[in-house]
């Protein structure tokens, strides 16, 4: 197993390889469909955005409500390809590393070799044991979007397989 800081370096990322099984630590950004189509909007837009994207790790998951005692709910990916038409712009800016389910799209496959960041998936079905990885959790942006918001979350030994390496390896072509 590979341990991991965040936020993630040209060289760590260098050194990551598909079929890598990495932990994560540090803080990482939640963000699915609605969150990525507001940030983009942002963008767009030229407004200030509500973390630095640059080295920076998103985990595409909608968190459940906190039970009494903690940090947060069931805490399991979803799946990446609905973020697919906004990952290329997002790692164009500076984004080095996202965390979901499933296949990734060509274009995105190219956007993480040229833009040299990775892919990790996190198991799918076992978001309470995820959840378990994540040691605080503080919403950051668009409550409105419940579950949601941008969150950002501080995980200790996150568990995560490189999907997608920063030299186009993909497990899913194997």
């Amino acid at each position: 197993m590979i341990n991991i800081e965040t936020p993630l370096t040209d060289e760590v990322v260098e050194n990551l390889k598909a079929g890598d099984i990495v932990l994560i630590n540090g803080y990482v950004y939640t963000a699915r469909d609605a969150a990525h189509k507001k940030i983009v909007g942002l963008i767009k837009n030229d407004a200030p955005l509500p973390f630095d994207l640059k080295g920076q790790i998103i985990y595409y998951v909608g968190p459940t409500p906190a039970p009494p005692g903690k940090v947060i709910g069931s805490a399991g990916p979803t799946t990446s390809s609905r973020m697919d038409s906004y990952a290329p712009l997002l790692l164009s800016l500076g984004l080095k590393g996202m965390i979901g389910k499933g296949q990734r799209s060509e274009e995105v496959r190219q956007a993480i070799k040229k833009y040299k960041a990775v892919y990790f998936l996190a198991t799918g079905g076992v978001g309470a044991l995820l959840s378990k990885h994540i040691v605080s959790a503080q919403e950051i942006a668009f409550p409105e979007l419940g579950p949601e918001s941008v969150k950002k979350l501080l995980l200790k030994d996150f568990p995560v397989i490189v999907a997608i390496d920063c030299y186009g390896a993909d497990i899913f072509k194997r």
